[in-house]
């Protein structure tokens, strides 16, 4: 099986100015330690987002941050968003709060991918690693009226015009929804150099595009189109994951003839020097959390698949993937 890594590739989601929104509301201060007891809510927790409102990132900080409230795991928690660069903007800012125990930041690989794309000075293996959380299959999607009804058709026409067959996603150079093309190109003999990539900034904004004709087609996560593929708004050509998924009517890759596998994942890190008290206490939490029936029940309706990880499970899966992206996106010329 010809390049075999590339295809399994985990990939994960980003986007790009400041906008704050809230899950709860809380001061600037407070304590993410709370008052020290370890059966205690955590206060004053605040949740960086680091692309825009409504977007994969965002639609799972905010899950898991009320349900961190509801099971009085914490109290008052704050989810914000800073855009900018594929997510390394809000990278630098959580470095930048070194020794802050009460930040934490919803990444994934996408912001793996970012880190070398965009050359960023803040890089993940300063972080703290928390948790890995879940999983999710990217979709290669058309608009409803789209002249493709199948993959097929739509390989056809990106084959004999790359150029002239736009493919948007929502995800800056080294991103999940722009690695997925640059893989499927390549195992379809479309030259990668060739593909006509147009970023956009975040979800909403591509489901835009692709509503007005402005791309042929998308690679984004599942989670994303799968209400307006059930409104009818969209038609969603194939999923990326080994099996298909649940509620979604549309083959994966394997099934429509095209050797490619892979999935988007997403995880949870703490600013860089802080305790080792408090890193395990944003661990039990998380913990906790998922373990909740409102937590699988999130799963349930978002389609995300669970890829739970914590401590050095989740560290080393972190340093893997950050080697093998810096991989890819060398072939790809990128990093």
């Amino acid at each position: 099986m010809r390049n075999a890594h590339l295809r399994r590739l985990a990939v994960g989601t980003v986007a790009a100015g400041l906008v704050l929104t809230g899950c709860g509301t809380t001061a600037e201060g407070g304590s993410a330690s709370g008052g020290g007891g370890g059966d205690e809510a955590i206060s004053g927790l605040r949740v960086l987002v680091p692309n825009s409102p409504g977007s994969g990132y965002d639609t799972t900080a905010r899950a898991w941050a009320q349900i961190l409230d509801d099971e009085g795991l914490a109290s008052g928690t704050e989810v914000f968003n800073v855009e900018g660069a594929g997510g390394t903007v809000g990278l630098q800012r959580l470095v930048n709060e070194e020794g802050n125990a009460e930040m934490l930041m919803q990444m994934g690989l996408g912001v793996v991918g970012a880190q070398f794309s965009n050359q960023s000075e803040a890089t993940l293996d300063q972080t703290t690693p928390i948790a890995r959380l879940i999983e999710e299959a990217e979709a290669i999607v058309v608009p409803a009226d789209s002249p493709y009804q199948d993959l097929d058709a739509l390989v056809e026409a990106w084959k004999a015009d790359p150029g002239n067959t736009p493919v948007g996603g929502a995800s800056n150079p080294g991103g999940p929804d722009h690695l997925t093309p640059m893989l499927l190109a390549q195992e379809v003999e479309v030259d990668p150099t060739a593909v006509n990539y147009v970023p956009y900034d975040g979800g909403g904004e591509l489901l835009a595009g692709i509503l007005g004709g402005d791309v042929a087609f998308a690679a984004t996560g599942v989670g994303e189109v799968a209400e307006s593929a059930a409104g009818g708004d969209v038609r969603i050509l194939a999923v990326t994951s080994e099996e298909p998924v649940e509620g979604v009517d549309a083959p994966t890759l394997t099934e429509a003839g095209v050797d490619l596998t892979f999935t988007n994942w997403r995880g949870v890190v703490a600013a860089p020097g802080i305790s080792e008290e408090d890193t395990q206490r944003f661990v039990d939490a998380i913990t906790e959390m998922h373990g909740s029936e409102a937590w699988q029940q999130a799963l349930e309706d978002n389609g995300w698949t669970d890829a739970f990880a914590t401590g050095e499970e989740f560290s080393s899966f972190l340093d893997e993937e950050s080697q093998r992206v810096e991989s890819v996106l060398g072939q790809l010329g990128l990093a």
